[in-house]
């Protein structure tokens, strides 16, 4: 019997790493230019997916490799370089903001005029059919980043998705830079939290290669928790106050961002002695800080205050990743459509219901000490992706990114790498109605599986069999 064992031969081990990074580079290069291709043919688009496999491939082996912050930091910036000139890629969002953008240009509320009341003919089409008819679902700071970016690119289509990346790239700079500090009081190695956190493939393809407006909502999320948290052990009130308005602000991009200030808060009153007195009060504050930044925010952006309205937008949506509407989904293939409709009703309503009972278990653990605050915050998170209303792939960030922070090595952190690189191979990269095109999407598929596998098997023999047992 004998037992084959592989490993990077002496002399190309340290160069590993740099193989890596260029087999990522080489992808997102090819998934650059078969998405600007991928208009019509299907190798186009498998040239496209094979992209996407190579990028996903890399950053797998590469969390088996040792290297140090600054060089996946600058594996980021490679990696990204060809996906800032790539067309919107695995959703065309980017067209509503333009659109909704249009619409506050006018001088009317986003989160109550739609883009087909107020938006021109032409930025309507380009938007999916239907948001063509759904106001904004956004916070008074992104309505207003909207916009001005229309009023700066005088509603210039290629400058407006630049502008929005431009957004996009700046607030995950916020989270290059958020990360790390996040993993140091939980004790994941920096590089660790980076490669889990910041280099997988959901933030490429979603927050740069989608142009998600969640970039900014994570990047001030994740900034205010860090300047926040920093400035507790000394109670240093301005530090603080300054980190509770950068999540009230990200929360006025997104509401979930507000999750941050329950963590914060908790933090605080577990920093005067604890309690639920002490827990009370410092909700409070927080509560009152949150409504004071979003008050001046809709004001200065003057919009009012529709967004409010607008808060139940994306639920209207059904969903099929999202576990609470798969009962629903059942329900329908055996019975009728408003019987599937009210199973889905009564799955959120149940998913609204364990949310709020998680939260109130995971926050008691940590006013208890039981967790750290940076693990509280991924695992409040994780309730709000698993059983809330409307799950995307993106939206798997919202927990991956605090989650790479504070889970050392070991079966969990797999398990949220793995997920990761599931979801980053679920949507193709064109977004749009595949439902009169399936022989084109199966092929591309085919051919892009095809290009990874032989990509890997090239990756193989780099390594030489350096034992035999018998």
């Amino acid at each position: 019997m004998q037992t084959v064992t592989y490993r990077w031969p002496a002399g190309v081990a340290s160069q590993t790493p740099d193989l890596l990074r260029w087999t990522g580079f080489a992808g997102a290069l090819l998934l650059t230019a078969g998405a600007w291709a991928a208009r019509g043919t299907a190798l186009a688009l498998g040239a496209a997916i094979a992209g996407a496999g190579l990028v996903v491939l890399a950053w797998a082996l590469l969390g088996r490799t040792r290297t140090d912050a600054t060089w996946l930091r600058r594996t980021l910036a490679w990696w990204c370089g060809p996906l800032l000139v790539a067309p919107p890629l695995f959703s065309m969002d980017v067209f509503s903001y333009l659109a909704q953008g249009e619409v506050a240009a006018a001088g009317h509320d986003p989160n109550v005029v739609s883009p087909a009341a107020g938006a021109s003919p032409e930025a309507v089409a380009r938007v999916g059919v239907y948001w063509q008819e759904t106001p904004s679902p956004y916070g008074p700071l992104f309505n207003t980043v909207e916009r001005a970016v229309t009023e700066v690119t005088s509603g210039d289509v290629v400058a407006g998705i630049g502008l929005h990346r431009l957004v996009a790239v700046l607030g995950l700079l916020l989270v290059v830079w958020a990360v790390p500090r996040l993993a140091v009081p939980a004790g994941v190695r920096e590089d660790t939290a980076l490669w889990l956190g910041v280099l997988n493939p959901l933030v490429l393809w979603h927050l740069v290669g989608g142009v998600h407006n969640d970039a900014l909502m994570l990047g001030l999320m994740l900034a205010g928790t860090v300047v926040a948290l920093e400035a507790l052990p000394e109670l240093r009130w301005w530090p603080l106050t300054a980190g509770v308005v950068l999540i009230g602000l990200g929360a006025q991009v997104k509401l979930p961002a507000l999750v941050a200030l329950a963590v914060v808060g908790t933090a605080l009153a577990r920093r005067l002695g604890g309690g639920l007195v002490r827990f009370a009060l410092a909700g409070t504050g927080m509560v009152a800080a949150a409504a004071v930044v979003s008050v001046v925010t809709s004001l200065a952006g003057g919009t009012g205050f529709g967004w409010v309205r607008a808060l139940g937008t994306p639920s209207k949506i059904n969903s099929w990743m999202a576990p609470s509407n798969w009962p629903g989904f059942l329900a329908g293939a055996v019975s009728s459509p408003a019987t599937a409709q009210a199973m889905i009703s009564a799955g959120r309503v149940a998913g609204l219901v364990l949310i709020l009972c998680g939260l109130v278990v995971v926050l008691n653990r940590q006013l208890r000490g039981g967790i750290s605050e940076v693990t509280s915050l991924g695992l409040m998170m994780s309730l709000i992706v698993v059983l809330g209303p409307v799950v995307q792939p993106w939206y798997l960030l919202w927990a991956v990114l605090p989650l790479a922070a504070c889970l050392p090595e070991g079966p969990w952190r797999t398990r949220v790498a793995a997920v990761a690189g599931v979801f980053s191979l679920l949507v193709p990269p064109l977004a749009g109605n595949f439902s009169g095109r399936v022989a084109e999407l199966v092929i591309a598929y085919v051919v892009g599986v095809a290009l990874v596998g032989a990509a890997f098997l090239l990756l193989r023999r780099a390594r030489v069999s350096v034992a035999a047992q018998s």
